[in-house]
């Protein structure tokens, strides 16, 4: 299996450096369900020493991306669909807070650039682009504005990442066009339609639910 890729960081900050740089790759599906993490490994990646890596994750095993297993192994939460349908649900509520915030306070630029992230040229378009779709979502999330709900969906999708990691593997997730409901969130946000964007999040949220657990 090859290494999940991990951007190195600035020396001198190197404690937050460190959190973020990991953050950022366990929310964007850099690791699987089940993945063994090693600090040795991890510290080799960013290029810096075990002490400021061994802080960042210990906050992210405060906020449930990794697992400390009683063996002192640090392991990815392995899948659990229970927990899945659970994160679904905090998502489809929490989002939806925030879009009908963010629709307060959108101009004409600020959709024109949620249009420029989704239509960015692509060197590989044979997986769905996880940073894609998370810039995408934050950017107009961050328009809400929200100092209480963004954090909190901030950590729904750090824990949701290692459930990413399966989605892009899935054959049948290439089936439907990769931005189609955030283009239709867009052509929603250009006409001020609340309901039209909700139901395109919503769609957005539920697809990548789908197709891990069918039932849904």
């Amino acid at each position: 299996m090859s290494q999940p890729k991990i951007a190195r960081i600035d020396q001198s900050k190197l404690r937050e450096s460190a959190y973020d740089a990991l953050r950022e790759a366990f929310t964007r599906g850099a690791f699987a369900p089940g993945e063994t993490v090693s600090l040795r490994t991890l510290a080799d990646q960013l290029g810096i020493s075990l002490t400021p890596v061994r802080e960042a994750v210990r906050r992210l095993v405060a906020e449930g991306a990794l697992v400390d297993t009683p063996s002192r192994t640090l392991e990815v939460p392995p899948f659990d669909a229970d927990r899945m349908r659970e994160l679904k649900s905090a998502r489809l509520a929490l989002e939806a807070l925030l879009l009908e915030e963010a629709m307060d306070h959108l101009d004409t630029a600020a959709i024109d650039a949620l249009e420029d992230i989704i239509s960015a040229p692509r060197s590989d378009s044979s997986t769905p682009d996880l940073k894609q779709n998370y810039d995408f979502h934050f950017s107009l999330y961050r328009r809400s504005g929200s100092r209480v709900i963004l954090p909190l969906v901030e950590a729904l999708w750090l824990q949701y990442g290692a459930f990413l990691n399966l989605v892009v593997r899935e054959r049948s997730a290439n089936e439907i066009p990769e931005h189609i409901h955030h283009q239709e969130i867009v052509a929603a946000l250009r006409k001020a339609n609340r309901g039209a964007a909700q139901r395109a999040l919503a769609m957005d949220i539920e697809r990548s639910f789908k197709l891990l657990l069918p039932e849904t």
